[in-house]
């Protein structure tokens, strides 16, 4: 029996369209917009959904609430720390990193609108997108190695070459996390503007912008930029889902989930 901080799958994640942008908006407000299994099926079933609509012409990710998205559910950590979640890692392959890999493949144009926290997973998501922008409140966060895990979704990969490998250490192994003007200067994010409704107009105003583009030029020109990294990106992926496998099964990821557990924190941050 499950006890996440739940209300009906359809609810969680929400879809709408403006203009001819495919919003995709998270909607768990009360835990910060944490993520586990159903979600982010939801989450794919939208990108799959806008994909093929040949209506939608960009995607385009936010938030509700305070923060885009807060990590992994903790009530669903704790369920995978007493071994009561099943196979976790084929659920972070099929749906957690299958967002990811949507985003990444999509041939049309995709942002990431960012207000909050984008801690782990959030950071993931907005890592595959093509642009990221910011409010002031923005920050992001790859807090993996605070449980003992791994980033698996594909932004160990993709942060050394969007802000260099030295910054990128620094995000993923000394856990730092990165507010809004710094995203900006060095690279993490595009734009910052100054509250969330200028921020979500800008989004919707690069969205259109990019989708005006011929879509089979775009698509292929989104193709010969990620081609370069494909075989890399196909090994990081897999490698990434088998070792976050055997680190959901350690000690050291049990310990710090009793941890949190006794002072919580929502969301893997």
């Amino acid at each position: 029996m499950t006890s996440y901080a739940q209300q009906p799958e359809s609810a969680e994640v929400l879809r709408n369209v403006v203009d001819g942008v495919g919003w995709i908006v998270f909607n768990r407000p009360s835990v910060s917009n944490a993520a586990y299994p159903p979600m982010m099926r939801a989450v794919c079933e939208a990108i799959d959904a806008f994909d093929a609509d040949p209506s939608v012409r960009a995607i385009a990710l936010r938030g509700i609430g305070r923060h885009f998205l807060a990590g992994g559910d903790f009530d669903w950590l704790v369920e995978i720390a007493e071994g009561r979640a099943g196979e976790a890692a084929e659920e972070i392959y099929r749906w957690f990193q299958g967002a990811t890999r949507r985003l990444v493949t999509c041939a049309k144009p995709t942002v990431a609108a960012i207000s909050g926290g984008a801690f782990t997973v959030g950071a993931e998501l907005a890592l595959a997108c093509d642009v990221r922008l910011v409010d002031r409140s923005a920050y992001f966060s790859e807090r993996w190695l605070d449980l003992g895990l791994i980033a698996p979704l594909g932004g160990a990969m993709w942060l050394p070459r969007i802000i260099g490998l030295g910054r990128a250490k620094e995000m993923l192994l000394e856990c730092r996390q990165i507010g809004a003007e710094e995203a900006v200067a060095i690279g993490l994010a595009s734009e910052m503007l100054e509250t969330s409704d200028s921020l979500h107009r800008r989004a919707q105003e690069r969205a259109l912008a990019m989708s005006q583009r011929s879509p089979p030029a775009f698509a292929r020109m989104k193709q010969l930029i990620h081609d370069g990294m494909d075989a890399a990106q196909e090994d990081g992926w897999q490698a990434g889902v088998a070792a976050q496998g055997d680190l959901l099964k350690s000690d050291e990821f049990r310990a710090a989930v009793q941890a949190r557990r006794r002072s919580p924190v929502q969301g893997a941050r």
